[in-house]
This record gives C-alpha cells, sequence and structure tokens, in this order.
C-alpha cells in the first residue's frame, strides 16, 4: 500500500456533513433490549448507490447502522496499547521479531488465542506451509488463527490482519496495531452483547510478510459456496503510524481507477460514513496488488477494503494539514526496520481507526438479510 491519494476529506466539510446527518436511537436487529450505544438509524443520503454485486450481500445501512460517535468515544478508552506493550515484551524475549517460523511468532499467537478465549471465542489454527527461503525453496510451517461468531454463514463477513512481523524489528505498528485493532473489535463484541445476523470470522493471517501466505491459503481452502457466501473482507494493516494518517480502500475506483469486486463500495462508503460522522478528516488509498492480505480475496471476487494510515510514502503538506505531523516525513519511518517498536505508534490514531473497523464490522454483522 504505497500509492495514496491526494484527496483529502477536509474537517470543515466534514463537520458540515456531521450536522446534516440525523441520527435516531433505536435497537437493531440481533441486539438486546435496551442496547443503545451502538444502534442508530443514520440519513440515506450520505453515501453513493453501489451496483448489485453477482451474490447477496447485506446493505449495512441505514437500517441497522451502528452510532459511529458511540463507537469511537467507546475506543478511546479500549486496550490497543495494553496488546502492543504484550507483542513487544514477546519481541524482546524472542531475538527481536515475531516473524512466521519463530518462537516470536508462536507466543504472539498464543497471547492472541489467550484473548480471543478469555471474551468468550474459540480460537483455533488453520496451518499451512510456506516457501520461507525462495532461494534455496526451503518449506516451512505456519498458521492462521480463526475465531468465529455466531450468525448466518451465508453472509460471512471476514476481519483480518496479519499476525506476523518481518525478521528485522518487532512490527509493532506493522502489523501489531492491526492485531490489536482486531482484538479489541471482538472482545467490544461481546462485552456490548451484540449478536450478528450474519457470521463473523476474526482472522490473524500468518507468512504475510513472506508472500501473504496466510490469507492465500484461507481463501484457497475456501469452496466456491463459501467463497459466494462471503459478503466482505475487511483489512487492517498498520493502523498507528507515527506520522500517519487516515485512509480506507477505494472500494469503487473513483479516486484511483481500479475498483474492487462488487460490493466493495458499498465497504468504502460505510468506512467513509464512520468518519464524516466523526467529523474526522480522511481519504482513500489504493488496492495494490501483492501488497497486503485483501489481495486473495480480491482475486476471488470478493468484496473487499479496510485500512491504512501510512509506510514509507512522504506526508504530503495537504496531509500535514488535515491531519497534522510533518510534511516530508515518511508516515512510518521504521516500516520494516528494528526501530519498528512502541515507541513508533500514534496512539491517537490507533484509537480512531480501531474505532472505524469496529463500526464497520457491526455493522456488516448486524446488517439484514436479503
Amino acid at each position: 500500500m504505497l500509492t495514496l491519494s491526494r484527496h483529502v476529506l477536509p474537517a470543515v466539510l466534514a463537520v458540515l456533513l456531521l450536522s446534516a446527518t440525523a441520527c435516531n436511537s433505536g435497537s437493531a436487529a440481533g441486539s438486546p433490549p435496551g442496547f443503545q450505544p451502538d444502534v442508530v438509524t443514520t440519513d440515506p443520503g450520505g453515501g453513493t448507490e453501489s451496483p448489485e454485486p453477482s451474490v447477496a450481500v447485506p446493505r449495512p445501512g441505514p437500517p441497522g447502522a451502528v452510532d459511529a460517535r458511540a463507537v469511537l468515544t467507546a475506543f478511546k478508552g479500549r486496550g490497543m496499547v495494553g496488546h502492543l506493550e504484550a507483542l513487544q515484551r514477546i519481541a524482546d524475549d524472542n531475538g527481536g521479531n515475531r516473524a512466521s517460523g519463530t518462537s516470536g511468532y508462536e507466543e504472539s499467537a498464543r497471547y492472541v488465542e489467550e484473548q480471543l478465549r478469555a471474551a468468550g471465542y474459540n480460537p483455533v489454527r488453520q496451518t499451512f506451509t510456506f516457501e520461507q527461503d525462495r532461494r534455496n525453496r526451503n518449506q516451512a510451517e505456519s498458521f492462521n488463527i480463526l475465531a468465529e461468531t455466531g450468525g448466518s454463514a451465508a453472509n460471512t463477513v471476514v476481519v483480518g490482519g496479519h499476525l506476523d512481523s518481518v525478521e528485522d524489528g518487532p512490527g509493532i505498528n506493522d502489523n501489531g496495531s492491526g492485531v490489536a485493532a482486531i482484538l479489541e473489535t471482538a472482545k467490544w463484541m461481546k462485552k456490548n452483547g451484540i449478536t450478528p445476523v450474519n457470521r463473523v470470522v476474526f482472522a490473524f493471517w500468518g507468512a504475510e510478510e513472506n508472500d501473504l501466505d496466510g490469507s492465500r491459503h484461507y481463501v484457497d481452502e475456501l469452496s466456491k459456496t463459501e467463497k459466494d457466501q462471503t459478503s466482505a473482507y475487511l483489512n487492517v494493516d498498520m493502523a498507528a503510524s507515527p506520522n500517519g494518517i487516515r485512509s480506507f480502500h477505494d472500494g469503487d475506483g473513483s479516486d484511483f481507477g481500479d475498483a474492487g469486486p462488487s460490493g466493495s463500495d458499498g465497504i468504502e462508503n460505510v468506512f467513509e460514513r464512520y468518519f464524516t460522522e466523526n467529523a474526522l478528516p480522511a481519504e482513500t488509498t489504493a488496492f495494490e496488488g501483492g501488497d497486503s492480505d485483501y489481495d486473495a480475496f480480491l482475486q476471488a471476487g470478493i468484496p473487499a477494503g479496510g485500512l491504512f494510515s501510512g509506510d514509507s510514502e512522504s506526508k504530503t503538506d495537504a496531509q500535514a494539514q488535515a491531519y497534522g505531523g510533518t510534511p516530508g516525513r515518511d508516515l512510518d519511518p521504521c516500516y520494516h526496520e528494528a526501530c519498528d517498536t512502541l515507541s513508533n505508534i500514534d496512539s491517537a490514531l490507533l484509537q480512531e481507526m480501531s474505532g472505524a473497523l469496529a463500526y464497520v464490522t457491526a455493522a456488516y454483522a448486524l446488517a439484514p438479510r436479503n
């Protein structure tokens, strides 16, 4: 994900759009009686109409949409940084990294599994082999971690990010930040008693830094029916870049000319709604082939979208004006370096991006079935 849109939603426009959004509290399908913090009805005029997908895809919102402002408030008090502290300790104790096939990856996986079990999930490992040394074609084994909610498998929502780091560093922003966002989204849904209408699969991919091997294996193992029943893939890969931005993928191709599969435009619209309703400047980013775990889903025709806070791209003057930070400096100066440590994150940005992931996840989980 190296190319970023130069079109930034100005804060003043976001404020105007926010003031025009009507929010009426209500109770969504799948929510317990009296469940107030998460469910509202929003103005249907906020997004463009998406073309019809080739398979039935639940349309999240306005019916069953969640309150973006309430979600952001909730995530300002959640424990993403605590997960990053744990992953940093694991890397420190295991040679400075958490790469697939190492003891650091195994300990990272055990930590994720413990967190999921404590929240009431039943995580499972999906093993696969990958070519660890391409020159010598040495095979190694790794695994994904998958945890499912209840709900209809006919409209499955997969929420994923890679668990492994590069060999050169602990990978706290890339992609400990994504791991933390997914964990807290899963825990938040359980804590708030959100009962999905549509099944959610929380996925922590292995060997992304090698060649996107874990997510590719997951998609390859899906039958045609299971692919058709996957209504959305939500990816998070770097969500706390220290000189970062708020960006979500250009699902309809209107900014970069390369749209995702039909239904990806709807995912883009829901992410945009979260940032607009919270008066947070945001922009789109292109899908880059072979760059992150969304790739296998796109290739399989599955609607996709997600979040990205930036890597080795330099921050523009316009981005510095919109988000703060230093123009001309890399969005993440420690991208794929040993200095990608706990000191290499923007905790406020992580809160905002984690809230965005939770908002869109819940919107799709609670969307009425077609």
